[in-house]
């Protein structure tokens, strides 16, 4: 127990960097913010210790979705094994709130140390075969990434001229199935997910907030879209629910765990 204080006194001195997404300011992050993202970090720690496996999906809730009934909001994968250290998060961030992005890799503090909307959290482990697979080709970045530098927070599926956070998770899952065989472009890799039945959210975005440019930033193109979606203002888009519902109706989870308010959930919600 003292270890474990002494542990989170000491994460309280970092100064972490924002993420990236809104802009390029370096931020002094709240002490009472990274003790409680030390908490996530040293619980999920624990969780993923607990489980053989080399790689688990982490979701945490960066932005408040729950206006389209959504929960999580970003997603990365948890390595056992990494050149950064034991259990470091590989994941997209857009860059700065610009259309661009980039492939990152974090230590779990870091990770959940973001100004999240919370500290709620949720863990999902592969079938171990898909898990195997899955480490190896993390393992190997920047080789093959399926990774698209171009970035539209509400990038339709399938795009080839955009890509988000939640649709390079899906993209690397479905390239990384068993059975999908050897996967190097990301169309193909969407390609896999659509064949094996992935189904998009929808969100609605009001045609007001598009003018007025109040729901999200600069970081939006509605044009990745067709015009008949952009007069109706429901988006197709890759969510972290959708990624969980495409899993577990494939049969592709383990097993999982979720928190919320600290508290260990008996059942995981639909995310």
């Amino acid at each position: 127990m003292i270890l474990r204080f002494a542990l989170l006194a000491s994460l309280c001195l970092l100064q972490l960097p924002a993420e990236a997404g809104t802009d390029c300011a370096a931020v002094r992050i709240p002490p009472e913010k990274v003790a409680a993202a030390a908490e996530t970090a040293l619980r999920t720690a624990q969780a993923l210790d607990r489980v053989d496996a080399p790689v688990a999906l982490v979701a945490r809730i960066g932005r408040d979705l729950s206006e389209h009934g959504l929960v999580y909001s970003h997603a990365g994968f948890a390595l056992r094994e990494h050149g950064s250290g034991r259990w470091t998060v590989v994941h997209l961030l857009n860059e700065c709130g610009s259309q661009r992005s980039g492939l990152y890799a974090q230590g779990l503090v870091n990770f959940f140390a973001d100004d999240l909307v919370n500290q709620d959290a949720r863990i999902v482990w592969l079938q171990p075969e898909h898990a195997r697979r899955l480490a190896a080709h993390l393992a190997a970045l920047p080789a093959n990434p399926l990774y698209h530098p171009d970035y539209n927070l509400i990038a339709r599926p399938g795009s080839r001229r955009y890509q988000n956070s939640t649709a390079w998770v899906l993209e690397t899952l479905a390239a990384t199935r068993p059975g999908a065989g050897e996967i190097h472009d990301r169309h193909a890799a969407w390609m896999v997910a659509a064949r094996d039945g992935f189904r998009a959210d929808t969100i609605h975005i009001p045609y007001s907030k598009r003018v007025l440019g109040g729901l999200f930033g600069g970081n939006v193109v509605f044009t990745d879209h067709a015009v008949a979606t952009r007069l109706s203002g429901d988006y197709p888009v890759v969510t972290v629910r959708s990624i969980l519902r495409w899993l577990d109706e494939r049969g592709d989870v383990d097993a999982q765990m979720e928190w919320r308010g600290g508290a260990l959930q008996a059942r995981p919600g639909p995310g």
